[in-house]
């Protein structure tokens, strides 16, 4: 990662961006060491395309014309063209930054543009998820952050040399996913005959908790209905013990999870958990259950015990992320 730029001043105002498979985020930066203003939340579908979205934000807020351009995108950015995973916005960055009229357009993995967050996040914007046996983890370690929403994201914060972080870029939402016990096995098995590979993705995201409310269904020999997620949840809330269990499969998921990824990046400094889903499930999420999975690794039970989970509970991190990306990633052809 390079050093942050030498003019305090360079690239504002800034056009922050948020694009997840149901809503984008806007927000505008003026100057650095503030945060950004103007925020709105907007459905994906109620523009054709993302440059049409941004500059609709620009016009109804009378927002000026920014100098630079940092979005997050729900989706791998691996070159010029971009395509979402979980909604059918495709397009080119260098077209973007024209339409937009920026000097430069930076877009890279929205969970990557979270994760860049991470460490600007104070006591109010996070709080304990289950019991961690040490709040701060081990301060200079790398940190892990997954998140459920529309699909799931997956990212990571290492420290580098001489100060700062490197953002680590990939899709760990959709790794193979594997059961914990005999009724889990159960449900990954009558999954992978609907739907083929059976990622995390597929059981924790909004998609995925209608996946665990129909294996519920199925294997209690009881035929699906179509439900969406927001009932899902608000059924589990009302008692209901098909919707219930599915939030219970969840949330035990999810655990297991984000101790996998604590274990594959030696996260000791902390794992962070995003995402629209878990604060919506409010007391249908089991903490203690999470915690428990996560921690239940065997052997390495005790690695993982040290190790603090937080929720995150700021409303828009990732456009703080985003414009920490524009000051510390390089620029590159394809994304500038």
């Amino acid at each position: 990662m390079s050093t942050p730029l030498a003019d305090p001043l360079a690239g504002f105002p800034r056009l922050l961006g948020d694009i997840g498979g149901t809503h984008v985020r806007w927000g505008l930066q003026r100057a650095p060491d503030t945060s950004p203003e103007a925020v709105r939340v907007q459905p994906c579908d109620r523009a054709s395309s993302v440059a049409e979205s941004a500059l609709a934000y620009l016009r109804d807020t009378g927002a000026p014309a920014p100098r630079w351009a940092g979005i997050g995108v729900a989706t791998s950015v691996t070159g010029d063209r971009v395509a979402m995973t979980n909604h059918p916005w495709s397009f080119s960055i260098r077209e973007l930054q024209a339409a937009l009229g920026v000097e430069r357009c930076l877009v890279i993995n929205d969970f990557t543009a979270l994760a860049m967050s991470l460490p600007a996040l104070g006591a109010g914007d996070r709080r304990p998820l289950g019991r961690s046996a040490d709040a701060d983890g081990v301060a200079a370690g790398t940190l892990a952050l997954l998140g459920p929403g529309t699909g799931l994201g997956v990212s990571g914060l290492v420290p580098v040399a001489g100060g700062g972080w490197q953002p680590i870029s990939g899709e760990g939402g959709h790794v193979t996913l594997a059961a914990g016990d005999d009724e889990e096995a159960e449900v990954l098995a009558w999954l992978r005959r609907r739907l083929g590979h059976v990622s995390a993705e597929r059981v924790l995201s909004g998609a995925g908790l209608v996946n665990l409310h129909d294996a519920v269904r199925a294997l209690a020999g009881r035929p699906a209905e179509p439900i969406e997620p927001a009932a899902v949840t608000a059924r589990a809330h009302s008692g209901d013990a098909d919707a219930a269990r599915a939030v219970t499969l969840f949330t035990a998921w999810l655990g297991s999870v984000a101790g996998n990824l604590a274990l594959t990046l030696g996260a000791r400094a902390g794992v962070f958990v995003g995402g629209g889903i878990v604060p919506r499930l409010g007391p249908a999420f089991d903490e203690a259950l999470f915690r428990q999975r996560f921690e239940a690794k065997g052997r390495f039970a005790g690695y993982l015990q040290p190790i603090p989970t937080w929720l995150i509970t700021a409303p828009t991190p990732a456009l703080t992320g985003a414009s920490l990306a524009l000051d510390l990633m390089p620029h590159r052809s394809a994304r500038c």
